[in-house]
């Protein structure tokens, strides 16, 4: 019989070249199958494990190599220190992201009853990071797929999150006539052909590229997004480390102010984000006059 000690050996050897933290994913995929925490794993390293277990990881660790990401795998995922499920209907949530809801939570001081949208939810992971922290705002998801705003709702059930509203549709469609304080999305934005995409033949393709130069999306929500801000509300938008340029021009067109750029912890402009003048005159949301 292997020990857990022997069976993170052979994994890591296993999937050394084709992951980037070879060690680490052996470790979740085996401790998703005995139930053990990492430190539990290294605690009873010496203990023996059975035949079956032996070979559910052998076909984790096969499916891993094949491209699986390691959430997929483990149907879960941390975010904001919440223990998120996710599935192959939603992207799996990425610690870059997180930097969106720092700079959320700068606009919302605590105990402000606050509009809040997450466009492009996915899992919910931002809109429930937020609702977790700012539990008298209230925060709207919307997301295109059916199948992720059931991965979202799960994760709020499962959180006991009840400051949340989950709506289906494109962008701003499912929230007609409504006005936010604050707006977010972590939209596609890899262009089509991009190489990275094969990399990424897993997630969905609908969440990771809006179409051939990668900047569709923001341009389809920065154009309607002063309709659905109140005055002096803002739009916080992550995007890929070379777009920055394109997507602070982009809200400066549109009539939005106090423009600026935000790097992730490894250093990349990971965010850019703007504010509606308290005094929007209608055409700004149009780029020109009428």
């Amino acid at each position: 019989m292997p020990t857990i000690a022997a069976l993170l050996a052979r994994g890591t050897e296993r999937l050394s070249g084709c992951s980037e933290s070879p060690r680490l994913d052996a470790e979740l995929l085996l401790g998703k199958l005995l139930e053990r925490s990492r430190a539990g794993l290294l605690a009873h390293a010496e203990a023996g494990v059975d035949a079956a277990a032996e070979r559910a990881l052998e076909a984790l660790i096969e499916a891993r190599r094949g491209g699986a990401p390691v959430a997929y795998l483990t149907g879960s995922r941390e975010f904001w220190s919440l223990n998120l499920e996710v599935s192959p209907a939603v992207l799996v949530p990425r610690p870059e992201t997180e930097l969106l809801v720092e700079l959320a939570l700068r606009h919302l001081p605590a105990g402000t009853a606050a509009q809040i949208l997450d466009l492009g939810t996915g899992s919910g992971a931002i809109a429930l990071a937020i609702a977790s922290e700012r539990r008298e705002a209230s925060v709207v998801g919307v997301d295109l797929s059916v199948a992720a705003l059931e991965v979202a709702r799960g994760n709020a059930d499962l959180l006991g999150l009840r400051n949340l509203d989950w709506r289906c549709g494109s962008w701003f469609e499912p929230v007609a006539g409504l006005r936010f304080d604050l707006a977010l999305a972590n939209p596609p934005y890899v262009a089509a052909a991009d190489p990275a995409l094969a990399r990424l033949a897993a997630e969905p393709r609908l969440a990771l590229t809006p179409g051939p130069t990668g900047l569709e999306a923001f341009a389809a929500i920065i154009g309607a997004a002063g309709a659905h801000l109140r005055g002096g509300g803002s739009l916080i938008l992550e995007h890929g480390s070379t777009q920055a340029g394109a997507v602070a021009a982009l809200l400066e067109r549109h009539g939005f102010e106090a423009v600026s750029t935000h790097a992730d912890a490894a250093g990349l402009p990971r965010a850019t984000q703007g504010r509606i003048p308290a005094a929007t005159p209608f055409f700004i949301n149009h780029g020109k006059q009428p």
